[in-house]
């Protein structure tokens, strides 16, 4: 699949989903990573390129069938995370204080104890 194969298969509301069913399982790095990129995805100032970039990485995170079964303990999420933190790599300068401060917000319903260090290693300690 290329690319754009994976952005068809992202929408809110397929993303939201994704999100609610495997939070717990997926683990916080897993979410963080996915709430960055949602995030972004929705600040004006992102470029068009960037979410391409972003709707791909979450595309995939929302395909229903991906390198890695999701349902596999331990190891479901491993290609995920992968893809995601890409998608981040590459689009960095997009991310802002604000989107972080959004995504660990929202990772605190689902999470009550969480290891900022190890969030902040995920996207570079960008701040």
């Amino acid at each position: 699949m290329s690319e754009n194969d994976y952005t068809t298969y992202y929408t809110d509301e397929s993303f939201r989903k994704k999100v609610q069913r495997v939070a717990k399982v997926a683990g916080a790095k897993v979410v963080y990573a996915a709430l960055l990129l949602f995030y972004m995805m929705k600040d004006p100032r992102v470029s068009i390129k960037a979410k391409v970039t972003i709707m791909a990485a979450l595309g995939y995170f929302i395909l229903p069938a991906d390198a890695i079964p999701d349902l596999l303990p331990i190891m479901g999420f491993t290609d995920d995370l992968g893809v995601l933190l890409f998608a981040i790599s590459q689009i960095r300068g997009h991310l802002t204080p604000e989107t972080m401060q959004k995504a660990r917000e929202k990772l605190h319903i689902w999470f009550t104890e969480i290891d900022e260090s190890k969030l902040e290693k995920l996207h570079g300690g960008t701040n």
